[in-house]
Parts: C-alpha cells; structure tokens; sequence
C-alpha cells in the first residue's frame, strides 16, 4: 500500500492519502495507529507532493555497501557509523537540492529509508521488521568539505534541502529484492542490490533500539551504494526504488 502527503493546489489545505494508480483517497487520525479513510478522492494532477510524512528524526549511517564483487566483512564494526540529520533539512521530490553558498558542489546518495511505526526499544533482530511502517526513497545529500578530518560528518549533511524524502510510502516491500538506484542528468550511476548492504535493515533497527527509544515517525536511511557523485547547478538527480517511485530534485545555487 503506498502513502502519499501533498497540498491540494486549488485550496492549499495539506492532506494524507492511500494512493492506487494515480487517485488519492484521503485518510484522517494518526498515520501509524488509528486512520480511517474519509471518504474524498482526489487525482495526482490536481496537488502538490510534499514529504510523505514529518519525520521525528532522522538517523543515517555510514558506509553501509560493498562495492559489487567485493567482500562483506566477517563482523560487523564494533560502533557503526551513525548520524542524525536535521529535520529542517528535508524536502520533497521535485523541490530544488539548493548548493549553500561557497560550495561548488554536493553528492548525491540514493538511499532506502526505513520509517519505524511502533515504538521500538530492545528489539531483536528477529522481530525488527515488525516495527517498520514502510519505506520510501531518500537522498543523503552531503557536502564533504565540512566533514571534521577526525570523523565528524553532520555539517556537511545538515544544509536546509540536504534530505530529500519521497515519493511515496510504500508498506509492503520485497526488501530482500530490491535494487537502489541513481539516475545523474540521464545517466545511471547508482544499481545496487539490496544484497550489498552491509548492515541489513534488521541489524540496524536492533542496535539503534538498544542505544535509544525508537518512535514512530523515525526515519533510518539505510545507506548508499557505490556510484555517488558530484551534483552541480543546472543537474538533475533521480533517486529510484521501483517498488516506490521515483524521488526527483533539481539542483540549484543558494
């Protein structure tokens, strides 16, 4: 089942809806416990997409594929790399990723991003995918320049538009199956298995629960695959999960 949130664009009211092929059915309560479907219909021409949801927080983590042919490590780090990244940072898919003023350029990261639904603390691997509402597409736009040389990465992934999230949410993914994909001005530069993850969405739900309360409307990305690279003005950038949609950004200068 694939959520949407948007801004109807005759009369500026912001709604959230199920979407089945192209039609919004308007939905009314708390996403995660309690909706019900109101009723009012509505066509994917007539709003505007926003974020799929506001999300609570945002956690990233770092490194979190092999290159394709390469190796997984035999354990996993002892303290993975994590990172929050600000809320005021996130956008929707066709919003410009706008370039803060003296960088010429930004990266693009192609991510799944994981949206627990149910408060989730101690949580086994085994049962980790019972506190995931869905999943929808992110972007982990960074500035390198602004990593701290001893491993301090949140500067350079905090600039306001720095989190694209979207299209949709999709409640029912293959996950073992999906691919993570990243389309630069037409090329594809980013396809990845989901089998290259180091980490897997399990592991990461479990440690992050054991280190603190996860709530519903936390955001995890997952991680990028090989392939990111530098956007500038004038790009385009197309973050593609198929089972999800397309997350689409234009790049611009501040």
């Amino acid at each position: 089942m694939k959520f949407a949130r948007y801004q109807e664009k005759q009369t500026g009211l912001i709604k959230s809806a199920v979407l089945r092929e192209q039609t919004l059915y308007e939905i009314e309560g708390n996403l995660f416990n309690g909706r019900t479907y109101s009723g009012p219909s509505n066509h994917l021409s007539n709003v505007t997409l926003l974020p799929p949801l506001e999300p609570r927080s945002v956690i990233g983590v770092g490194s979190n594929y092999i290159v394709p042919g390469g190796v997984k490590p035999e354990q996993p780090p002892q303290i993975p790399v994590f990172f929050y990244k600000p809320v005021s940072s996130v956008i929707a898919s066709e919003e410009p990723i706008v370039i803060p003023s003296g960088i010429e350029e930004v990266k693009f990261e192609s991510e799944l991003a994981v949206i627990i639904g149910k408060t989730a603390r101690h949580v086994s691997e085994q049962d980790a995918l019972d506190y995931v509402f869905g999943y929808t597409i992110a972007n982990d736009v960074t500035a390198p320049q602004f990593f701290h040389p001893n491993g301090h990465w949140m500067v350079g992934k905090s600039f306001d538009s720095f989190t694209p999230l979207g299209p949709y949410i999709e409640t029912e993914l293959p996950l073992d199956s999906i691919r993570v994909q990243a389309v630069h001005n037409g090329i594809k530069k980013q396809d990845s298995g989901i089998d290259l993850i180091i980490l897997n969405v399990p592991f990461l739900i479990s440690y992050l629960s054991r280190v603190m309360t996860l709530q519903p409307g936390d955001v995890i990305l997952s991680g990028s695959p090989s392939g990111a690279e530098f956007m500038r003005k004038g790009d385009e950038i197309s973050c593609i999960i198929e089972e999800i949609g397309i997350l689409y950004n234009p790049v611009v200068n501040a």
